[in-house]
């Protein structure tokens, strides 16, 4: 968590809307919480989600190449995680000051 919110800030993504992904609450934009709750669905539902979420998804300005990329963004984060933690990668000294706890 500390990495990607550190790579967060680089990109330009405000504090806020950081703060609601570290926190898992519904974030200020509009788009981007449809690609929160999308991207959420598909992992939770392992990409069995109903058709309703998907045509959600599109009616907030995403297309069908975007949900594809979002298959392949959570393949990716599985792949980095499941090494990462198998490794034991210690954390990179520039994230430290984002390092996270998840709450009890």
């Amino acid at each position: 968590m500390a990495a990607h919110s550190g790579l967060a800030k680089i990109v330009g993504m405000s504090p806020e809307n950081i703060e609601a992904l570290r926190d898992g609450t519904p974030m200020l934009d509009e788009k981007l919480e449809a690609l929160r709750h999308f991207t959420q669905q598909m992992v939770r539902e392992r990409a069995w989600v109903k058709d309703s979420e998907i045509e959600t998804f599109m009616a907030a300005g995403y297309s069908q190449q975007q949900v594809l990329e979002v298959i392949v963004g959570i393949t990716i984060k599985v792949m980095h995680n499941y090494t990462n933690h198998i490794a034991k990668t210690p954390l990179d000294k520039q994230f430290k000051p984002n390092t996270w706890s998840k709450p009890e």
